[in-house]
């Protein structure tokens, strides 16, 4: 049974249809033979009772005559009547006058009955087995005489009515067979043209398996079910191979981020250490250069616990964690940024403007205020520590049209510094990037800060943007959805 079950599995499924409409057709064609040579044998056993019941009158008369004249009447000259078996018996069963018959040796095993049993059969026909060994039975019909003396039998083979019927079954079943080969013959080649499309779709899968992300299933009319399945199938091979590529990335990402985190720590770890060994070895005696040295130390232990925070945050935006979203306008958190900025380089002129250069605008959004203030001061930090001391920083704010009818909150940081160059454009927001040698290591900065900015901004659904400030220098734009409320309306300062 297990090995059939397994013989079973490894059949072609165009081997198992063929093989189940066979089957079917098989099974239609027996049942039919069956019920048709069952139809035949009612018909002809009908015809035959319409024979005894047709000539059961004269054969009374003819058996009773024979019988009464012991035989020389002559009334046996109908030839016809002789494929009759037929006798007569009195009331009590005995038998009295067999009539001669053409049927052979072979007679109806007749049973010992009554006139009144008989009369109770009320001339019903019935089957009954030959006396001889082989014999295909007999249709019975007994009669009883009319003048109450006894009764008569009178039968007919059913050979010829079971050869009629054994015939047409197996006429049935060989043309039934015959038509079933033929139409499996077809049926396996239509079959097989019908399921070429999945043959496709099987080779395609084999070579996706292979490694071929880039494999796709041949479509098909969506109305038909191979056309839905091919179409099924490439979308979920879209997803497989999007995330197959966004695994790589992903990977490609974290080692990247692993060498540059493991780089920009080894600087101040080995200028740390280098300080303690050169301390701990009494190289430094001076008062002068342990409190250098201690500058030293501080200074890098500073700037990795920076390093470390801006990783950290990076990690908790990687992981998505929810944000407190709230509405705000934009305008309140670039008029703090102004303020910050006139405190921090008193020596700077900070300007708060609108987008197109006149007064700022209500910029309404929804956010989380914390990250979108380190946004804000991520960039003022970026354009405060990267642009020649004096030159003056505007942080427009205001809402601008996009294409599809939809509006933007803005905030831009606009600096009239050296600006950033094509090439370093596309990596500035890159975690670790620096654009070139004004931007290093002793400046303070960990290259995370444009990073931060950026992710936080696509949190947001929004995103951050480089242009070139008109007469020189760089413009930070931050983008997020105008989402409008009620906000209120201070007066900025326009000092």
């Amino acid at each position: 049974m297990h090995r059939l079950a397994r013989l079973l599995r490894q059949v072609s499924l165009r081997s198992k249809l063929v093989a189940l409409m066979g089957l079917l057709m098989v099974c239609a064609i027996v049942a039919t033979a069956i019920g048709t040579s069952q139809s035949l044998r009612l018909t002809l056993v009908a015809q035959t009772d319409a024979d005894l019941a047709g000539n059961s009158g004269a054969l009374a008369d003819i058996m009773y005559t024979e019988y009464s004249n012991a035989g020389t009447s002559g009334g046996l000259s109908n030839i016809d009547l002789l494929r009759f078996h037929g006798t007569l018996r009195d009331a009590d069963g005995n038998s009295l006058y067999v009539l001669p018959s053409t049927s052979g040796p072979d007679a109806p095993l007749l049973p010992q009955r009554t006139l009144d049993d008989v009369r109770n059969d009320n001339g019903r026909a019935f089957d009954l087995p030959g006396t001889q060994l082989g014999s295909s039975g007999w249709r019975v019909r007994m009669v009883a005489l009319k003048n109450g003396t006894g009764y008569i039998t009178i039968a007919l083979p059913l050979k010829s009515v079971n050869a009629i019927t054994a015939r047409a079954a197996a006429l049935i079943m060989s043309t039934g067979m015959l038509a079933t080969l033929v139409m499996s013959m077809v049926a396996y080649g239509i079959t097989s043209r019908a399921l070429r499309p999945l043959q496709r779709v099987e080779r395609t899968a084999a070579a996706i398996a292979a490694g071929d992300l880039s494999r796709r299933v041949e479509e098909y009319p969506p109305e038909t079910e191979v056309g839905r399945l091919s179409r099924s199938l490439n979308a979920m091979l879209a997803h497989i191979e999007h995330a197959f590529r966004a695994r790589a990335a992903s990977e490609r990402k974290m080692r990247r981020f692993v060498q540059d985190a493991s780089h920009e720590l080894r600087t101040p770890l080995v200028t740390i250490q280098g300080y303690s060994e050169l301390y701990r070895h009494g190289g430094l005696t001076e008062r002068e250069q342990i409190s250098t040295a201690m500058g030293r130390i501080e200074g890098e232990a500073k700037r990795m616990g920076q390093l470390v925070e801006d990783l950290l945050t990076l990690a908790r935006l990687d992981e998505q964690r929810p944000l407190d979203r709230r509405p705000l306008d934009l305008m309140l958190l670039a008029m703090d940024a102004v303020a910050d900025a006139r405190v921090n380089a008193p020596e700077r002129q900070v300007r708060l403007v609108g987008l197109d250069g006149g007064p700022p605008r209500n910029a309404p959004t929804s956010g989380d205020e914390a990250r979108l203030r380190q946004v804000v001061a991520n960039l003022m930090t970026n354009a405060l520590r990267y642009t020649p001391a004096g030159s003056p920083i505007e942080i427009a704010v205001g809402v601008m049209p996009v294409l599809d009818g939809r509006s933007d909150a803005v905030l831009e940081v606009r600096d009239h510094g050296p600006g950033i160059s094509e090439d370093d454009a596309a990596r500035v927001f890159e975690r670790f990037y620096r654009a070139d040698s004004s931007r290093q290591r002793e400046t303070g900065g960990t290259g995370l800060g444009l990073a931060i900015v950026a992710a936080i901004a696509a949190q947001h659904d929004g995103s951050v943007r480089l242009t070139e400030t008109p007469g020189g220098g760089a413009t930070m734009a931050v983008h997020l959805p105008m989402v409008p409320f009620d906000p209120p309306s201070p007066e900025p300062d326009e000092d």
